[in-house]
Order: C-alpha cells, then sequence, then structure tokens
C-alpha cells in the first residue's frame, strides 16, 4: 500500500481483499456531518477506534476507550474540522488522540487540513501520546486547544507530541494547551520531532512547519526523561513555542533542543529551577 501511494496508483485501483491482513478502523465516518457519539465503550479494537475522516461538526462525549492492541489510536480526526471531544477516557496501546491530515502523496492531494479541534474535561492513562499531532498530517494541522484534561501513567510515553518528517511535510500551527495535570509521563511533557521515523527511509524533499505551540498552567509530577524534547529542521526551525505558568517538580533531562527559535518561559520552573 505504501509504494502504491508512492507510485501514484489511484485509489479506485489499490484492492486489497483475503490474504491482505489488513486491519479495519472501529468507528469511521467518512464525508459526514453533525456527528454524535456518546457515552459508548469501545474495547479490542484491530486498528484506529475513531477515526472520523473529511468530516464536520465532530462531538465525541463520555466515550471511554480501553483497548491495548497495535496501532489502537483512541480518536483520529483527520481531514475534519470543528471536532470536540470531551468528558472521555483513554486508556490505549498507541496514542490516545492523534490528529491527522493524510500520508504523504495522499495527504497533499486530498489537501485538507484538519483544523478546531478541542479536547477537553478528558483523561489518558496509557499510550504513546496523550494528545498527537501527526505523523499523516501532509494536508496540515491548525488550531487545536487542549484544556482541563489529566493525563497519568507510567506506561503514557508524552503528554503533548508532535511528529513528521519530510516524507511527510504539512504543517502544525496555533496549538493551545492549558489546565493540564500530569501525573507521570516517561519520555517528555512536551515532544516536537521533525525526524519520526520508524519505517524505511523518511526523508524526502517536503520541510515540515510547526509554530505557534502555547502550554498554561502545567503542574507536571514526574516528566520522565525530559521536560521538552524539540527537533526542528535547520531549514525550517520550530517557532514560537511559549510555556507560561508550567511547574516540572522532576524530569531527567530538563531541556534538549534542536533548531527551535527560543522557547520563551513565563513563569515556568522545572527541577526546582525558574527559566
Amino acid at each position: 500500500m505504501r509504494k502504491m501511494i508512492a507510485d501514484g496508483v489511484k485509489v479506485e485501483d489499490r484492492k486489497f481483499g483475503e490474504g491482505s491482513y489488513l486491519r479495519p478502523t472501529f468507528f469511521e465516518p467518512f464525508e459526514c456531518e453533525n456527528i454524535l457519539v456518546q457515552g459508548v465503550t469501545f474495547t479490542n479494537a484491530p486498528f484506529w477506534i475513531l477515526h472520523p475522516i473529511k468530516s464536520n461538526n465532530v462531538a465525541i462525549d463520555g466515550v471511554t476507550v480501553r483497548s491495548h492492541g497495535p496501532n489502537n489510536d483512541g480518536c483520529d480526526p483527520e481531514y475534519s474540522k470543528n471536532v470536540h471531544i470531551k468528558n472521555s477516557i483513554f486508556d490505549t496501546g498507541d496514542d490516545c488522540i492523534a490528529i491527522k491530515s493524510g500520508r504523504n502523496n495522499d495527504g497533499r492531494r486530498v489537501a485538507i487540513p484538519s483544523e478546531n479541534i478541542i479536547v477537553e474535561n478528558c483523561e489518558m492513562k496509557d499510550g504513546h501520546g496523550g494528545v498527537v499531532m501527526g505523523s499523516e498530517i501532509s494536508a496540515g494541522v491548525r488550531n487545536v486547544f487542549v484544556r482541563n484534561c489529566r493525563m497519568d501513567s507510567p506506561n503514557l510515553d508524552r503528554a503533548i507530541r508532535i511528529k513528521t518528517n519530510t516524507l511527510r511535510g504539512g504543517f502544525v500551527e496555533n496549538v493551545y494547551v492549558k489546565d493540564l495535570q500530569v501525573g507521570q509521563v516517561k519520555e517528555a511533557v512536551l515532544k516536537i520531532n521533525t525526524y519520526y521515523g520508524i519505517y524505511d527511509n523518511q526523508e524526502g524533499e517536503f520541510i515540515p512547519s510547526i509554530k505557534n505551540i502555547l502550554l498554561e498552567n502545567i503542574t507536571v509530577e514526574n516528566g520522565g526523561e525530559y521536560g521538552l524534547l524539540i527537533k526542528g529542521r535547520e531549514s525550517s526551525p520550530v517557532k514560537n513555542v511559549v510555556l507560561k505558568n508550567v511547574t516540572i517538580k522532576s524530569t531527567k533531562t530538563p531541556l534538549s533542543i534542536e533548531n527551535c527559535e527560543p522557547v520563551k518561559f513565563i513563569n515556568t520552573t522545572i527541577n526546582g529551577k525558574a527559566y
């Protein structure tokens, strides 16, 4: 399938059947409007659990996801806008919430950014990330608001995560995280990685752009390996990262930052040191 995308094979000609071993998403509204998923518990999904794609006005309210299989993302809005995820619990085998907008040439062909997404009053337990953008963000992500959430588990790798590379490209802009309580994460409170790659060669010609990331009123008991872990590109540094009223009580390495404009710290302490 990845080779078909790279080779420009038309969607209608990408045919898979018995023996292809493709795992289906669990709940996937496609090109829909005015969706409400409320009070539902999802367990043991084969792949992504909630995947609204090319949809508008999506409300996820009071949902519980407990699913620890491979690629068990909790909720993945893709090519979608005006999405409200609230009052929900995510305990997953992959990212709790991962905002996406297409992979590589497919994303650039469709060219619909995911935008205007609110996540509030949610609890994130196990997972690769609490609220994540990527890695499939080739059409871009903008205007993400996260507030009044709690993230806490020895098996939660990161709280806020942005991941892409130069095959994905894309942009992430205007991410506002406020009033977040983090008990424990394993790797980082905030991780921005423009060298993301777990497959073959992930280097291409599409330089990602990441800017306007604000964390405000955040309290972290145990930040794991890093407070901030940022890896931008020399040709396109990460821009305008602001931490305001952030307290990270404990982390092994407060800052690991490459190719990023100077982070702005306002009333922020890490390991008891003011920045």
